[in-house]
C-alpha cells in the first residue's frame, strides 16, 4: 500500500509538472530555432556546422563558469571563495550541477573528498539538530518552573521555534537575495528551500551573476546559513516523516 501511495504521489508530480511546464518549454524551443534560422538569413556568411560548433563551445565555457564580456573572460568561479562554497555544496549532498571539476585530478579527488565529507556533514547536522532540540527543551522547561505551565510551555517554544527558524532560514534570506542576485523575493524563497533541502536544481546559484559585485562575506555568510538551515529543516522532515509513519 505504502508503495502504491508513493508511485501514486510521484505520478501526480509528473502529471502537474508535464502540464506546468511543457508549454514553456515548446515555446523556448520553437523560439531558439527560429532564432537561429533568422540568424543564418541575415549573416549569409555564417555556415550552419560552424555556427553549432560554436554554440557548443559557448554552453561548454559557461558550464566551466567562464563567460564572454566584451573583449575579455571573466574568471572566478575557482576562486577561494567559489572553491570553498563547492566544497559545502558536495559534502551537504546539494550538487547544484552549474559547477563541476574538469581535471582528472579534480574528479578524482572530489571522490576522495566527499567520501570522508559526507558522513563528517551528517555527524554535524546531527549535533547541530540535537542541540537545537536541547535549546527548545531547555526553555520549555523554564517556563514550566517560571510560569507552572505544562502543555503549554512546550506548545509555545516550540511554535517559537518554528516561527524563529521560518524567519532566519527561508521568509528573511529572499530579502538579501534581492539585494545581492536581484531575483525577485519568489525566487529568493525558491532557492531557499530548493538549498536547505538538498534538492539543489542549480537553476538558481548564489553568486553566480558575472554582471554583479560581491562582498568578500557573501559566500562564507550563506555557507554557514546552509548549514544551520539544513539542521534546522531535516528536525523538521524529521517531525512530517514521523507523523506520516
Amino acid at each position: 500500500v505504502l508503495l502504491a501511495v508513493y508511485v501514486g504521489y510521484v505520478g501526480l508530480g509528473a502529471g502537474v509538472l508535464q502540464a506546468l511546464e511543457r508549454p514553456a518549454e515548446v515555446r523556448a524551443a520553437q523560439h531558439l530555432l527560429q532564432q537561429h534560422w533568422e540568424l543564418l538569413a541575415n549573416y549569409t556568411c555564417l555556415r550552419g556546422p560552424a555556427l553549432q560548433r560554436l554554440i557548443e563551445g559557448i554552453i561548454q565555457a559557461y558550464k566551466s563558469g567562464i563567460t564572454l564580456q566584451r573583449n575579455t573572460t571573466s574568471l572566478g568561479r575557482w576562486n577561494f571563495s567559489g572553491s570553498f562554497f563547492f566544497s559545502i555544496s558536495a559534502i551537504t549532498t546539494i550538487g547544484y550541477g552549474n559547477l563541476s571539476p574538469s581535471t582528472v585530478a579534480g574528479r578524482i579527488f572530489c571522490i576522495l573528498f566527499a567520501l570522508l565529507g559526507i558522513p563528517l556533514n551528517l555527524v554535524l547536522l546531527n549535533e547541530i539538530g540535537q542541540l537545537m532540540l536541547l535549546g527548545v527543551q531547555h526553555c520549555a522547561h523554564h517556563l514550566e518552573e517560571v510560569f507552572h505551565w505544562q502543555k503549554k510551555a512546550s506548545l509555545l517554544i516550540k511554535t517559537c521555534a518554528l516561527v524563529t527558524g521560518l524567519l532566519l532560514f527561508l521568509l528573511l534570506p529572499p530579502l538579501l537575495f534581492s539585494d545581492k542576485e536581484g531575483w525577485s523575493y519568489e525566487e529568493g524563497f525558491y532557492y531557499s528551500f530548493i538549498t536547505l533541502s538538498t534538492i539543489g536544481f542549480g537553476d538558481y546559484v548564489i553568486g553566480m551573476n558575472p554582471d554583479r559585485t560581491y562582498p568578500g562575506w557573501y559566500k562564507n555568510v550563506i555557507s554557514l546559513w546552509i548549514l544551520f538551515g539544513m539542521a534546522w529543516l531535516a528536525l523538521i522532515i524529521k517531525l512530517c516523516s514521523n507523523f506520516l509513519e
